[in-house]
């Protein structure tokens, strides 16, 4: 014969047990979003210096920005900068390699924030300002750190399918790393 106690005790771990699922595949969904935000977004900064799409300048016309922020070889910079954020937001987009994807991205958007950062934190007028970038940045270092959730590409890599934050953290630290190579070649 069941208790009363005994059917409490069930029904309240069936309770906590969907409570559970549900908090999961929220968590899930707010990963996606955020990655599908910040990888589209990040999409068109890169075909907009590639191809310029969407108004920017192609490789030529980013590449002589790049020339007057200093960087060598500037339409090579300017080719990488835009493949780095194709590459990155489409990463981003689909949770594939999402380690390597927000760390290529978090460190595209350290040397903008030092070029950005002349003209201040905010975005005001035509000055720059580094607000979005550090707000890039953190969104690419996050998704790094958090993983993709369920609803990503890796959940068919082996070795990504279980994130762990060491990846991402180490991806975050070669990103760091690269970014800094990058500025110190800059004049």
């Amino acid at each position: 014969m069941t208790s009363l106690l005994d059917t409490s005790v069930a029904t309240s771990r069936n309770s906590s047990s969907a409570a559970g699922t549900n908090a999961s595949t929220n968590h899930d969904l707010g990963l996606l979003v955020l990655r599908l935000a910040l990888g589209f977004l990040l999409v068109g900064h890169g075909t907009q210096k590639l191809f310029g799409w969407f108004g920017g300048g192609g490789i030529e016309g980013t590449g002589q920005f790049f020339q007057m922020s200093g960087y060598p070889a500037a339409n090579t910079m300017a080719l990488v900068a835009g493949l780095t954020e194709t590459l990155g937001g489409l990463g981003l987009a689909l949770g594939l390699l999402t380690p390597l994807a927000g760390a290529a991205v978090f460190g595209t958007m350290l040397n903008a924030m030092a070029v950005n950062s002349a003209g201040g934190f905010f975005m005001l007028d035509q000055d720059g300002g580094m607000e979005l970038d550090i707000l890039v940045a953190a969104g690419a270092a996050a998704l790094a750190l958090a993983g993709p959730g369920r609803f990503a590409a890796d959940r068919f890599l082996p070795v990504l399918r279980t994130h762990r934050a060491a990846y991402g953290i180490a991806a975050l630290v070669l990103g760091a790393v690269t970014a800094g190579v990058v500025l110190l070649v800059r004049n």
